[in-house]
């Protein structure tokens, strides 16, 4: 066995909580060696946001992440906040704003976050290396991981190599597979904040309507979003499904709300009173874009002017686009798949310092830990906390 270089900590991958969590150990005096297989750090990061990287939200809260132990994010999230993400953006001078829904982005570019991140990392003296492609892990007494560059040893090791989700940037399962080989359970993994597919008649309705955006709310058991739906050519997409896609399982259905806030019955009896010789595509463009007007129109089967409607007929046709019941097919998958739903049990980490309790030194973190955030930067706030507070546990 070759002699292997010796470190305090050793973390697997160099995404957002892999270089919070080395930085937070290296400013704590501790020598740690970060390794990704990719041949540059921070690579989802640099992507996210359309490139403007949508590093946190100003309204972080544990209900907007879910789990199958709600309470788990808890701890993390209070410990190391939006707030105090927020001011280390400052103090490096980034510009940025709040796009919508308290949504922060760079003014300029994702680079200038991983750019912070690295400078944060020289701060603590931290060994990056990239183009590692991990062999073996083994733990005699202390970790031992062989790469394709060499072996190296720690008392500690962190997962941090995320989830399956975009395996174009080389995203795997591989935190699952080492989680398993020291004995730690996997809650099954899932593509979340994901594009819905469309099949048979739900599909005819969709694929027509490629690119069409409207106003909507998704909702599904409990959940509710009320954001922009995009129909597409394989199913539905945008931000209102992308959130719900989370909350959904195959073989359940959504409720779409077309016209939220507005009483639809109330305008189209208005028209049949003011304009009684329109058809109801006319009615129905005053609220939603005019092709989406005129296949739901078509849809609903309403042929002849809104004047020749009963009330009775309009009240269906309200309750319809008020509650549109789809049942989609499935998924676009991991590789359409912003975020991994499901991974590494939480039932087996310390939620103050992200330990695994069996197997000391082992910690786990981001998107590799069953935690899943809402869209809209929550996820990156859950990667910083969680790298964060295994950081200082190091």
């Amino acid at each position: 066995m070759t002699a292997a270089l010796q470190f305090d900590a050793i973390v697997l991958g160099a995404g957002a909580a892999g270089l919070m969590c080395a930085l937070t150990a290296g400013q704590r005096g501790r020598r740690v060696l970060l390794l990704d297989h990719a041949d540059k750090v921070g690579a989802k990061i640099l992507i996210s946001g359309g490139g403007r990287c949508n590093f946190t939200n100003l309204d972080v809260r544990p209900d907007r992440f879910l789990s199958n132990n709600p309470h788990f994010a808890k701890s993390a999230l209070a410990r190391y906040t939006q707030h105090d993400f927020i001011a280390l953006v400052e103090r490096h001078g980034i510009a940025y704003h709040e796009k919508t829904l308290g949504q922060l982005f760079c003014d300029g570019s994702a680079r200038q976050i991983v750019a912070l991140l690295l400078a944060e990392c020289e701060r603590g003296a931290v060994d990056v290396r990239t183009g590692h492609a991990i062999t073996a892990i083994e733990k005699p007494d202390q970790f031992r991981v062989t790469t394709s560059g060499g072996a190296f040893t720690a008392p500690n090791l962190v997962l941090a190599t995320g989830g399956p989700a975009i395996p174009k940037m080389g995203a795997t399962g591989f935190a699952y597979d080492v989680a398993r080989q020291f004995g730690l359970a996997v809650i099954p993994p899932r593509p979340a904040l994901v594009p819905l597919t469309a099949a048979d008649a739900l599909l005819d309705v969709c694929r027509p309507l490629a690119g069409v955006a409207l106003d909507t709310i998704a909702s599904c058991g409990n959940a509710q979003f009320r954001e922009a739906m995009l129909f597409t050519h394989r199913g539905v997409s945008g931000p209102a499904i992308l959130q719900i896609s989370s909350y959904w399982q195959r073989c359940e259905s959504l409720t779409l709300d077309l016209a939220p806030g507005l009483d639809l019955a109330a305008l189209l009896k208005d028209r049949k009173q003011s304009r009684p010789k329109i058809e109801l595509h006319t009615a129905l463009g005053e609220v939603m874009p005019a092709r989406a007007a005129q296949a739901f129109a078509a849809m609903l089967n309403s042929a002849g002017t809104v004047g020749t409607l009963s009330d009775k007929a309009i009240d269906g046709i309200a309750a319809t686009l008020h509650a549109w019941r789809i049942a989609p097919s499935g998924t676009e998958g991991f590789a359409k798949a912003e975020v991994t739903a499901g991974g590494i049990d939480t039932a087996a980490l310390s939620s103050k310092s992200m330990a695994a309790r069996s197997v000391p030194g082992l910690y786990c973190i981001g998107e590799a830990v069953d935690v899943t955030g809402w869209l809209g930067g929550y996820n990156f706030q859950w990667a910083w906390s969680s790298g964060w507070c295994a950081g200082m546990s190091l």
